[in-house]
């Protein structure tokens, strides 16, 4: 692919802890020269005075529901919701249909995005009871990571062999990613409202279904395994007060074996939103009351919690207008999770140097991404201008998604996405999509 030279002039560079104001020169994909006054003949330029430039948001959990679901979303259009909010990489999650549970499987996703994607990619091994060995063949420097259903999912996902995770944990070639939720717990939780209640139970007991018990329950077996076998262990979208006492913040990320990630919906939505908006937040692990969001942001701050992304799950409206079990479970996410904290920068309640940190610098360690994540000479061009004092209304017409709908329309966030650049391509410029292809991401593991 041809790649133009992008000279961006003036911006303020928010990076490494630290603002800086200079120029920016991206070459052959790359950040060729980072800050002060620079002079690039020929080359696109880009004016970003007043603006901040930031490295792209890296999201490690999405899901794009390509192959099997795509009625509801696929990876073209998913990635192009991404790139409009500034998120340059993803690592998309195994629970299609077919789940990814198989190399061949796995590789196909891969060459779906080689064709389509507009963002950096990746796809995460699934695990089963009996794909052990398929899984212990993933290769580490090609692939993000191996994803645990420690808790009910879609298909043969569920993860519930206690052989099967000790094996897993011994012996994964790679960092493993689990979603915790203790099963039985959620079951008998479901079978006493179901007595209660009916199948139609109001959605507002989601997260007395989808309780604290079961979160800490099996967040903490996760945990415990990883501590015997010195597994790297990444514990995606934790939602409970009680689960952030499981992770350390007294030594750097670097060296940390055992990481956490929160997501925006986690930190925007409690428990009392249930009657505004109903099954359109239903999500798993749910969103829980007030003092659990408090305790995530008290957490991300205090850096046990080290990684912000969506857990993006569309689903068709139709299908959220069902009654409670009916109601898949899952938010379309990717287009505002940059918008969302900024939103908070606005209201003083996270520094911009500390959104770069949990959103772009944390998930290239902790997934030991190769050359992305900061804006670095050398490094791969991803970044996103911004202009944080202009207002971005959230409305139907403006969404990327498939699904056509977001838990946000109406609500007017202060910020705006000026640009995306994709491994030094300009993919999002001005509320337009450029069309283009983002790379395979890679890790050096």
């Amino acid at each position: 692919m041809d790649l133009q030279d992008l000279l961006i002039k003036d911006a303020q560079i928010v990076n490494s802890g630290k603002i800086i104001s200079g120029d920016v020169l991206i070459r052959r994909g790359r950040f060729e020269k980072i800050g002060g006054i620079i002079d690039a003949p020929g080359a696109t330029i880009l004016p970003a005075s007043g603006k901040h430039l930031l490295p792209g948001v890296i999201d490690d959990q999405v899901h794009f529901r390509e192959p099997g679901l795509t009625h509801k979303a696929d990876i073209w259009h998913e990635s192009r919701a991404a790139v409009a909010g500034g998120v340059c990489s993803f690592m998309e999650m195994p629970n299609t249909r077919p789940p990814a549970l198989t190399q061949e499987l796995l590789e196909a996703k891969f060459q779906v995005a080689a064709q389509r994607s507009q963002a950096n990619y990746s796809f995460f091994m699934g695990v089963s009871n009996d794909n052990l060995d398929e899984v212990l063949r993933t290769d580490p420097a090609r692939v993000c990571g191996i994803k645990v259903f420690m808790g009910s999912s879609t298909g043969n996902m569920l993860v519930d062999s206690p052989s099967t995770l000790e094996r897993l944990f011994a012996q994964s070639p790679t960092l493993i990613a689990v979603h915790c939720e203790d099963e039985a717990t959620v079951r008998n939780n479901e079978a006493a409202f179901m007595t209660a209640y009916g199948e139609d139970i109001p959605v507002h007991f989601h997260p007395d279904i989808r309780s604290v018990k079961a979160c800490l329950l099996s967040s903490s077996m996760a945990v415990d395994l990883a501590k015997r076998f010195d597994t790297r262990l990444h514990i995606l979208h934790i939602t409970t007060a009680e689960e952030t006492a499981l992770f350390r913040n007294d030594i750097p990320l670097r060296q940390k074996r055992i990481t956490s990630e929160v997501c925006v919906h986690h930190l925007y939505f409690n428990s009392s939103d249930y009657d505004r908006l109903g099954a359109l937040i239903k999500c798993n692990p749910a969103i829980k009351e007030e003092r659990h969001r408090r305790a995530l942001w008290e957490a991300l701050l205090d850096d046990r919690l080290d990684i912000i992304a969506t857990d993006h799950a569309p689903h068709t409206l139709e299908e959220k207008h069902n009654t409670y079990f009916y109601a898949p479970s899952g938010l379309p996410l990717v287009q505002h999770p940059l918008l969302l904290m900024l939103d908070f920068y606005h209201r003083g309640e996270i520094r911009l140097e500390k959104i770069v940190e949990k959103m772009c610098h944390a998930p290239a360690e902790c997934f030991q991404m190769k050359e992305r994540g900061y804006l670095k000479e050398g490094y791969w061009a991803d970044a996103v201008l911004v202009d944080l004092e202009q207002e971005t209304k959230v409305e139907p017409g403006g969404l990327y998604y498939k699904c056509g709908w977001s838990p946000f329309e109406g609500k007017t966030f202060k910020g705006r996405i000026e640009s995306t650049i994709v491994s030094g391509r300009l993919a999002y410029h001005n509320g337009e999509i450029i069309e283009g292809i983002g790379e395979r991401l890679e890790f050096e593991r």
